[in-house]
């Protein structure tokens, strides 16, 4: 309703709304002319009243039990209940590399390992926490804490022999293992860890292959055999690697893991950049999914919104296979081991690398 409009002042409006017999020689008083505006607006305020309350009735909300069995043909779905055999608090563990990831600018202790923050967000961006397994803790603490998680990723970097190249094998030994006994555990390997899998699974450390692709932007060529169904893909940098050539000729290679992309490095040589094993889930990628979203110290790292949501079809993918693990460790000992319980160091003003990087060095590894 419209608010009423001010009275005219004009002798017409006055006069139509004088009394019927006025006495001639009596002026208009101050008394008259406002009791007379008190009788026009009468009728505006009984019907702007009947106006509100009507608007009041309208909005009542009532719950179903006070307008009976009828609601029951305009109530909207109600959302599935979950699914009791999924774990909807999965953690991930995340395992940390030599060094601080600045090439000692951070921290030069020689028993320093880090982890980029990209890969904690890119694991906590599709629901999952994180706690990290620091490579060089003692063995029985690294291997209880494999047991508070339901996957484990391994990250990007440089170290392809010596302790780390144990742990890694040591743990991926384990992975399977967990599989082998009924429980579904996962395993996200990028980059490093994508060749030391392939160094592992050959049986040979001098299988990798040099490309020129590092800090490259590339596209995923995928096999013309894949099927994407139930893979990474099924929801939509110079550095090593392997060609598809030298990948089919290693029978190991070829029957653990498939093939689902190849990618081509600035000389147009071809190499594996996405693989996946047959029996156990295990997806590795020649390639960054977790940089998109969440690095932003180099320039060719694509932002686009297309290549954001390749790191969350990734992250998700990742995480709902954890979902599927039946590990349920105690809670306190998952809160005192998670990542939370660290502080990420800033490291991007240095204008080369990781954006933040959480830094170990000994004095800082947590107890279970």
């Amino acid at each position: 309703m419209a608010p009423p409009a001010s009275p005219s002042n004009s002798p017409s409006d006055l006069a139509s709304s004088s009394p019927t017999n006025p006495d001639p020689s009596a002026s208009p008083s101050a008394s008259t002319s406002s009791s007379m505006w008190q009788y026009l607006w009468i009728p505006v305020l009984i019907s702007l009243s009947k106006e509100l309350s009507s608007a009041k009735a309208q909005s009542t909300i009532l719950l179903p039990s006070e307008v009976g069995d009828s609601v029951e043909s305009t109530r909207l779905p109600s959302c599935p209940a979950a699914d009791p055999k999924l774990n909807f608090r999965p953690v991930i563990g995340i395992l940390s590399h030599p060094g601080d990831g600045a090439s000692g600018r951070l921290n030069n202790a020689s028993n320093a390992s880090y982890i980029a923050a990209s890969y904690v967000k890119f694991v906590e961006a599709a629901g999952a926490r994180v706690i990290p397994l620091i490579y060089n803790e003692p063995p029985d603490v690294l291997y209880k804490k494999l047991n508070l998680v339901n996957g484990v990723l391994f990250t990007g970097g440089w170290a392809k022999s010596g302790p780390y190249f144990n742990v890694v094998d040591g743990i991926f030994k384990k992975i399977l293992e967990k599989n082998d006994g009924g429980d579904h555990f996962p395993l996200l390997a990028i980059c490093l860890g994508f060749e030391l899998l392939t160094m592992i699974i050959s049986k040979d450390n001098n299988i990798l292959e040099s490309f020129k692709a590092s800090d490259q932007a590339s596209t995923l060529e995928f096999t013309k055999e894949m099927n994407i169904e139930g893979t990474v893909f099924q929801r939509y940098t110079v550095f090593y690697g392997i060609s598809p050539e030298k990948f089919l000729e290693n029978m190991d290679l070829c029957n653990f893991f498939k093939i689902l992309t190849n990618s081509a490095d600035s000389d147009n040589k071809v190499y594996v950049s996405t693989v996946q094993a047959r029996n156990y889930p295990v997806t590795a990628f020649q390639w960054h999914p977790e940089k998109n979203a969440f690095e932003w110290g180099l320039s060719m790292i694509p932002h686009s919104e297309d290549a954001v949501q390749v790191t969350q079809y990734v992250a998700n993918f990742f995480v709902s296979e954890a979902r599927k693990s039946l590990n349920r460790p105690p809670t306190r000992k998952v809160l005192n081991n998670l990542i939370y319980n660290y502080s990420p160091t800033y490291c991007g003003k240095a204008g080369k690398g990781y954006d933040e990087v959480y830094i170990f060095d000994g004095h800082n590894h947590s107890s279970l």
